[in-house]
């Protein structure tokens, strides 16, 4: 009798249903509604969302080094360093030399820059942060879990990437980041 073989792509890929289009278009809808917000907080308040997470970080931290901010917020220690630079012109953050181990750059929020974090709007879409906001915390753990296993079941979890949706080349994306 003669054997027939599949390989493992032909038998591990599954045909497109209308459910995977749906939840694509859904995807899209949000990364078009991130890409709005953000570009509206960077022109009402002049700071880009990864500079803002960065800072909000930076003041509910107190202080911090700019490989912790980078593990916090989910981006490279080189993408940090240019947001923190652009912050840091902006008057927003300064960068103080440990006394203790002269290697350690501690990064602190400005007057200015605890102000900005405490008036700026959420790093989120309006509508949706308003509305997330009002619904009960245990709807809001699901939505965070059922986002997170999104993440798993797209095998992204050690994907670095901004707190923040975006389109375009990954390297093209960390030079714009900041």
């Amino acid at each position: 009798m003669a054997e027939t073989h599949t390989t493992t792509s032909e038998t591990a890929r599954p045909a497109v249903t209308p459910l995977d289009v749906r939840i694509l278009r859904a995807l899209r809808r949000i990364i078009q509604a991130v890409d709005i917000h953000s570009r509206k907080l960077a022109a009402v308040h002049n700071i880009t969302t990864p500079q803002l997470v960065t800072l909000l970080w930076i003041v509910e931290s107190g202080s911090s080094t700019a490989s912790d901010i980078a593990r916090q917020i989910h981006v490279s220690n080189s993408t940090v360093v240019g947001i923190l630079d652009r912050l840091e012109s902006k008057g927003l953050v300064r960068r103080e030399r440990s006394t203790y181990d002269r290697r350690l750059v501690h990064i602190c929020a400005t007057e200015a820059g605890i102000a900005l974090a405490r008036s700026a709007p959420s790093p989120l879409q309006d509508v949706f942060a308003n509305a997330f906001h009002e619904l009960p915390e245990r709807e809001q753990n699901t939505i965070a879990l059922s986002l997170e296993r999104i993440v798993d079941l797209m095998e992204a979890r050690d994907i670095e990437a901004a707190p923040l949706l975006a389109t375009g080349d990954v390297p093209e994306l960390e030079e714009t980041l900041g």
